[in-house]
């Protein structure tokens, strides 16, 4: 990994403002945990009969970001991005993938995310949450990103040390 980038989260602030940044924090940490390896290192598997790499990670959480924003606030019948039913586990069987199509859908939805995020007018803006067929506010929504990150984010500590030996962050 190279030198840690990642502008750590305020300690005062908002709720929507202290949300945004935790969730910007462990956006970033998936991308340090990348950083500088190869294709062939980020598609490395952890161990049978599991397909979890890196790149799977950040294949799962742009379809995360999707279901999450685009599909409860914009479009609910906006298809998944690697497959037709709603199958998040798919995402994660990254053995023809690349860094460029993983990042490039990932950056993607998570521009999408932030847009949504900053045009809503408050925490409670209600959404449509289409897989529990019913309203979930931004509020919710972000937290559940959040949990997601964290604990995908553990998983790329143990992928990365894995491949190269680095920790920490």
């Amino acid at each position: 990994m190279t030198s840690d980038q990642r502008t750590g989260p305020p300690a005062f602030g908002s709720e929507r403002d202290m949300l945004r940044a935790f969730l910007d924090y462990h956006r970033a940490t998936l991308a340090m945990k990348c950083d500088g390896l190869t294709d062939e290192e980020l598609r490395r598997q952890s161990m049978p009969p599991s397909t979890l790499s890196l790149l799977g990670l950040v294949r799962h959480l742009a379809e995360v970001e999707r279901a999450w924003f685009r599909r409860v606030f914009e479009d609910h019948d906006a298809p998944m991005v690697w497959s037709d039913e709603i199958d998040f586990q798919a995402a994660y069987d990254a053995s023809g993938s690349t860094r460029d199509e993983a990042f490039t859908a990932w950056e993607a939805e998570v521009e999408t995310s932030r847009r949504i995020e900053r045009e809503a007018g408050s925490l409670d803006q209600a959404g449509y949450q289409p897989r529990w067929e019913e309203e979930v506010s931004l509020r919710m929504v972000m937290t559940h990103v959040l949990l997601e990150y964290g604990r995908h984010n553990g998983h790329a500590d143990f992928l990365r040390e894995g491949i190269d030996g680095s920790v920490g962050a």
